[in-house]
């Protein structure tokens, strides 16, 4: 049987379940017997019922032995398989039971037992939608069974009663498990908010220590540059360079200082076109033909044009990045639903692996090899402020696209 990994909180959880689902099993097992042999007489010849019947004594010692199985299973860290140990130990040890009994006399089927409903209605709590459904369908099939086998209709009454407890414990199991899903959402969303929070005063530190020395090298290597022209080949690499760490210090400057954004209406071509202008002159370079197609006239957009400069230089610049032997660069921007804009950039780069897609604008992420991954992060932040959503498609080898959707109007 495959092993079960789990996580160390989740295994915790199933093993108090457990424990709970092993007491109330016993407590009604136990319970439900005694007061059917010892308290309650047989309504046809009023006398106490015999246990001796079926497997007798065994059906108890069998039930029982299912106790030190379950405790080695928790130790060896596979509490999962316990609740289907129990299931489908007791289908079988009870079906077997009531053949024994009933095919050796011609009475009509009347048995049953309280544990079932307890299966039933506590599988909600394991959140488990494999182990419910096989609650569900062991329960109902354990009397269609028994019914084909001693051809005897009286199954359908307790068959329909477990057909509609297990509706009520499936709308059970779904509000348990979407009250799951919002409470882990909003822990994650906390966490990330808790963790950029921690990186933006992590960068507004460091940014403001960097940047009065970073000033003072570019300046005195272009005063150095002016006065040994004959090595020009080392000072525009230093230059460059410094230019790229400016860059990431001015990625972690947005991060970290408070935001004040300022709505006001701005054209979305002029933006573009901005943009278009700061890359154009590498992606020429780089041989990388760019084709603009805007589906016009375009509103305009109430946006902090500044912000979404940002974030469109940080797009078209790894796409650009991402086309070293040259290619094919794709804009365009249209109007879609009456009341967003679309701005999808397409490149013919290396394209990213769809395990990493998930991944993009994380803090420190990146798959650039020189890459920091503030870029992604900062634009994914702007785009959140302006209300829009971020989008990627890939495929390694051909290409990626990446879609910008912003609000026409903000609220």
């Amino acid at each position: 049987m495959k092993k079960h990994i789990m996580k160390p909180k989740l295994m915790y959880e199933e093993k108090k379940a457990v424990a709970l689902f092993l007491w109330l099993f016993n407590i009604f097992f136990i319970g439900y017997e005694l007061i059917y042999y010892f308290l309650l007489p047989d309504s046809q010849n009023g006398v106490l019922r015999k246990p001796e019947i079926g497997l007798g004594y065994w059906y108890y010692i069998l039930i029982f032995l299912l106790l030190p199985l379950s405790a080695y299973l928790i130790k060896k860290g596979n509490p999962y398989l316990i609740k289907y140990v129990y299931l489908w130990s007791f289908i079988v040890i009870d079906v077997i039971h009531n053949m024994l009994i009933y095919m050796e006399t011609p009475k009509e089927y009347a048995s049953g037992h309280i544990v079932e409903v307890l299966f039933i209605l506590f599988s909600p709590i394991f959140v488990n939608k494999q182990y419910l459904l096989s609650v569900s369908l062991g329960m109902v099939s354990k009397y269609i069974f028994t019914g084909i086998i001693l051809q005897d209709t009286l199954v359908l009454v307790p068959t329909s009663i477990y057909i509609v407890l297990s509706g009520i414990a499936f709308v059970i199991f779904i509000r348990i498990n979407s009250y799951i899903r919002s409470l882990t959402r909003i822990h994650e969303e906390l966490l990330q908010k808790e963790k950029l929070a921690v990186i933006g005063q992590m960068a507004a530190a460091i940014a403001h220590e960097i940047r009065n020395p970073l000033s003072s090298l570019k300046g005195f290597t272009q005063l150095q540059e002016e006065r040994y022209p004959n090595m020009n080949d080392f000072y525009p690499i230093m230059i460059s360079e410094i230019d790229r760490i400016n860059s990431i210090v001015n990625d972690l400057m947005t991060l970290g200082k408070p935001k004040d954004l300022q709505f006001l209406k701005a054209n979305i071509e002029e933006i573009i076109a901005y943009t278009l202008s700061i890359i154009q002159y590498q992606a020429e370079k780089q041989e990388i033909s760019v084709e603009t197609t805007i589906a016009g006239p375009l509103p305009p957009l109430e946006c902090d044009s500044k912000q979404l400069k940002q974030v469109f230089i940080n797009l078209l610049k790894n796409a650009v990045e991402s086309m070293p032997n040259g290619g094919k660069l794709e804009i365009k921007v249209k109007v879609v639903e009456s009341k967003k804009m679309l701005i999808s950039i397409e490149d013919e780069g290396f394209g990213i692996e769809d395990k990493n897609i998930l991944n993009l604008g994380e803090p420190f992420f990146t798959t650039k090899q020189n890459g920091t991954g503030l870029g992604l992060l900062v634009t994914n932040q702007i785009i959140n402020d302006h209300r829009g959503k971020l989008k990627f498609e890939s495929k390694l080898g051909i290409g990626t696209k990446v879609e910008v959707i912003l609000p026409i109007k903000q609220k």
